[in-house]
């Protein structure tokens, strides 16, 4: 998926309804998004960060991703109209709850990635949790059903 096909995210602002259809495709944007700039969260930006993003998304999506990719999604000058938690905070509702709970473990698996969390990871983390108004219970990664 490049870059370039962020093409929900485009919707999303310009008032658009996310279909049933389109809950994955914003699955992937959201989380591929959402991890980019995490690798950034602490103003440096670490292969080993890179590399799990990339296992996370293809494992979540099944699609690969470059590291351009990643590094282009990091960029600060992609959220100019609008920061991530805004777009967070505005697509949360058309989002599946489990896409939501995996966004944000995801994040947690990236940040514990170099084995050093630091404060401004901290703060990144709980502004996407917020965002997303995810519960304890999808941070924790239970969810209601039998466990196999």
């Amino acid at each position: 998926m490049a870059i370039a096909d962020l093409k929900n995210v485009l919707n999303i602002f310009g008032g658009a309804e996310v279909t049933e259809e389109h809950q994955n495709e914003l699955f992937k944007e959201v989380l591929l998004m959402t991890l980019a700039r995490a690798a950034d969260a602490d103003i440096n930006i670490q292969s080993v960060e890179i590399e799990r993003i990339q296992e996370i998304l293809k494992q979540s999506t099944g699609e690969e991703f470059s590291a351009a990719d990643i590094r282009v999604a990091a960029r600060a000058e992609l959220y100019a109209e609008a920061t991530l938690r805004k777009y967070l905070s505005s697509v949360r509702k058309k989002m599946k709850d489990t896409h939501r709970a995996a966004t944000i473990q995801a994040l947690a698996n990236v940040f514990r990635s170099d084995c050093n969390v630091s404060v401004l990871e901290i703060d990144f983390f709980n502004r996407v949790a917020v965002a997303l108004e995810v519960t304890p219970s999808q941070i924790a990664g239970l969810v209601a059903g039998d466990i196999d």
